[in-house]
């Protein structure tokens, strides 16, 4: 995990902005997703399991927003 130029200033001493400020630059890269799947083991057919129900879901979403509306008469 690198953490090179995540670096965020704190001006007028105002430490939640420069905080909230950190955790975008985080979530931005990923790096607290990497630490949630390091945290456990995940075997390989979970993973593939997982990633399939995701895009499953993606595609519904997809589906379903292309879908007419149903008459209300």
């Amino acid at each position: 995990m690198n953490l090179k130029g995540k670096k965020v200033l704190v001006q007028d001493g105002n430490v939640e902005k420069a905080l909230r400020k950190f955790k975008k630059k985080i979530s931005d890269e990923g790096l607290l997703q990497e630490i949630q799947d390091r945290r456990f083991y995940t075997k390989p057919t979970e993973k593939r399991k997982v990633a399939k129900a995701r895009a499953k879901k993606r595609w519904e979403k997809v589906l379903n927003s292309q879908e007419l509306p149903k008459k209300l008469f």
